[in-house]
């Protein structure tokens, strides 16, 4: 390791070729992050011009260091971290969260690109994957239908899968329709299409439209310091970061600081933060969320150390209105990466208070495979995973055949039947993070898979109960929680599930997320029967996110006898809480909402919130004060550009004042964003030609 010392950095600013959405930034231009280029294999800039490198300057008298005033925060990028951290720098390049975000360079790329072109085909989509003097190039079709060749300049993954991004004119970056699949035959797939169906060029998931576009769907979780714009009047985006892939301030905080002090108080050491805080340095990509902010917002994005719940909303069961593919039906995550929410539903996390780095390594660490933590003691008749946990369960783990039942080594594992492979990544499976028992009657009733039956496949579940009972007496009363969710959950018994649902409601040894859920779908299915319930959760816990999630419930029914419930809520400490009860309270009529929106929209810390300007846009428009109404509505587009629903109706106040070319203008950007907009489309076909 290099010796420390005093270092000032400066970053050299590069024009940028390439272009994005997501999060914005925190620091001043004269501290913005550097693009790395897929031209050169060591992650640095996008190909315009030549990389940058960070470059030191003359070492400042210590005396000015001391006198100086601290500067802002800002990301240096992980070579600036490397000077002093060189084991640990080298440590994590060998990782596979420094690949999450590579150059489509010889290096990386480890799909099969041939110079007469490898053929995919599927029900929707077709490609030619082809190497043409060192490029990388996947002909396909564009959004006009047409076949074209798309240049591949970076790549997300490739451990187990790899996702091409190409670069359009308008600076987004579009996830290609095919990636390769590594661990598999080592072949090309259609993720998309597995997952949603046949894909339309007018379909949102069509790899040419939004929501395929990296920045939308990727990049905030696969590089450092993402700072990503938007130009309204230009329709063109602009994206860099300050290093491609997870890297050492994606966890540790910006750098900026700590690289001219030197002071270990200047960066953060997720080992050492409160067991909530550093759960949220994994929790903030290890698992779907919604965002308080929009992603372009720069005064507010996560940083480690934060709270989670400060930023964050975790995605259980429902996405917005409908109910999400991505869960079990007893409330377990049934596809990969959502390794957050499946933890915080374990007794482990709620008892024993477990997190990522209980079990799993840094990554710039040495570790077992997957990262998990190398046992200190190693025995032939422990696994690594078995080792791992018997750092908490040393009892249970050493009655070995005792308490597992099976002669079969594989069976010794506490993984095979506590966090069996049954969680989808569409082409491979993955390790269960509910961290539960098996209950197999939750697969006879609810199709959930259990782990017996993962490894027993010719047993019925039936079977596999009567064992499970008879050499686990007392695992039934496990299994009462599971079976519970199941039966509030699952649409096949959604009509007998009010029981069900409050009972988790009123369960306060229940994650919190799941008796959230249960009150949406309590709201959902049962409407005003289900009010007293809610007000009475809502009453009764601090937990901010279930809070949240019960106003939600409570709007959603119109549940106007709530509205003093709500009213000491708007001065909640949580400001998920806070905007939650203004908005409901709108929604009811309530002129005590109307002081409280109008401060969460001025207030500098709250005006980037996008909902309340919304909701002050409808309200205006309600008393057809069309000028407050716009500003509003443009206001809010100015932090969310790609809103098509309030595209649309800013459309409809331009059209009404006249102004036919700029509500043409706002319903095409609509469909730039949403291609299916019926709205949109139908707005704009009722338009006189311009």
């Amino acid at each position: 390791m290099r010796p420390s010392r005093p270092v000032l950095v400066s970053l050299a600013v590069v024009a940028v070729l390439a272009v994005g959405l997501v999060y914005a930034l925190r620091p001043a231009a004269s501290s913005a992050p550097v693009v790395p280029s897929p031209a050169v294999a060591t992650r640095a800039p996008v190909d315009a011009g030549s990389p940058v490198v960070p470059v030191k300057t003359a070492e400042a008298p210590p005396e000015a260091l001391a006198t100086a005033p601290a500067k802002p925060n800002r990301f240096v990028g992980s070579e600036v971290c490397a000077d002093c951290h060189e084991e640990q720098h080298t440590g994590w390049k060998h990782d596979w969260h420094a690949r999450a975000l590579s150059p489509a360079t010889k290096q990386y790329v480890v799909g099969t690109f041939t110079g007469a072109g490898t053929h995919f085909k599927g029900e929707s989509s077709e490609a030619w994957m082809r190497r043409d003097a060192g490029k990388y190039l996947m002909r396909t079709k564009g959004a006009d239908g047409k076949p074209g060749d798309w240049p591949v300049q970076w790549l997300v993954g490739g451990k187990r899968m790899q996702d091409p991004i190409t670069l359009l004119p308008d600076g987004r970056w579009q996830v290609l329709p095919v990636y390769f699949h590594v661990t598999g035959k080592g072949e090309w797939v259609d993720y998309s299409e597995k997952k949603q169906g046949p894909l339309a060029p007018d379909h949102p998931f069509f790899w040419a439209n939004f929501r395929r576009s990296a920045q939308h769907a990727c990049l905030d979780c696969h590089v450092t310091g993402l700072d990503a714009r938007y130009d309204r009047a230009k329709h063109q985006w602009e994206t860099k970061f300050a290093d491609a892939g997870v890297a050492c301030e994606s966890c540790h905080g910006q750098g900026g600081r700590h690289a001219d002090s030197q002071a270990a108080a200047d960066i953060i050491q997720p080992a050492k933060l409160s067991t909530e805080a550093g759960f949220a340095v994994c929790a903030q990509c290890h698992g779907p969320r919604r965002t308080l902010f929009p992603m372009l917002d720069a005064a507010h994005r996560y940083q480690p150390g934060q709270r989670y719940t400060d930023h964050y909303q975790p995605m259980v069961l429902l996405v917005g209105n409908e109910r999400s593919g991505d869960f079990f039906n007893d409330g377990r995550p049934s596809t990969s990466s959502f390794e957050y929410q499946a933890l915080i539903q374990s007794r482990c996390h709620q008892q024993g208070g477990a997190t990522c780095l209980t079990c799993h390594t840094a990554p710039h660490d040495a570790q077992a495979p997957n990262e998990v933590k190398k046992p200190k003691v190693t025995t032939a008749r422990l696994s690594t995973n078995a080792a791992t946990c018997q750092g908490c369960h040393a009892e249970v783990v050493a009655q070995g055949e005792k308490h597992t039942h099976h002669k079969a080594a594989a069976a010794q594992d506490c993984l095979a039947c506590h966090m069996p492979p049954v969680v989808s990544g569409v082409l491979d499976h993955f390790a269960d993070h509910a961290l539960d028992v098996p209950v197999p009657k939750n697969t006879a009733r609810h199709d959930v898979p259990n782990a017996c039956n993962a490894c027993h496949t010719k047993e019925t579940p039936d079977a596999m109960d009567a064992a499970l009972t008879k050499w686990w007496p007392q695992a039934g009363v496990r299994q009462q929680r599971r079976l519970r969710l199941a039966e509030a959950f699952d649409e096949k018994t959604a009509a007998s599930s009010r029981g069900p649902l409050e009972a988790v409601l009123a369960d306060t040894t229940e994650a919190g997320t799941l008796r959230g859920a249960a009150a949406k779908f309590l709201a959902r299915r049962f409407k005003r029967d289900g009010v007293p319930a809610l007000r009475a959760t809502l009453k009764s816990t601090t937990d901010s996110t279930l809070r949240s999630d019960l106003i939600d419930a409570l709007g959603s029914v119109n549940a106007r006898e709530a509205a003093e419930d709500l009213v000491p809520l708007l001065k909640d400490g949580s400001l998920w809480v806070r905007q939650g009860a203004a908005l409901t309270l709108a929604s009811f009529g309530d002129a005590r909402a109307m002081p409280a929106l109008q401060a969460l929209a001025t207030q500098p810390e709250t005006s980037g919130l996008v909902q309340p300007h919304v909701m002050l846009g409808q309200l205006a428009m309600r008393r057809r004060d069309v000028a407050t109404a716009t500003r509003e509505f443009e206001r809010a587009l100015d932090l969310q550009p790609y809103n098509a629903d309030v595209l649309v109706r800013l459309a409809d106040l331009y059209v009404v004042q006249g102004n036919v070319a700029k509500g043409r203008e706002r319903l095409e950007e609509a469909l730039r964003f949403d291609p299916q907009s019926r709205s949109a489309k139908q707005r704009l076909s009722m338009l006189p030609a311009p």
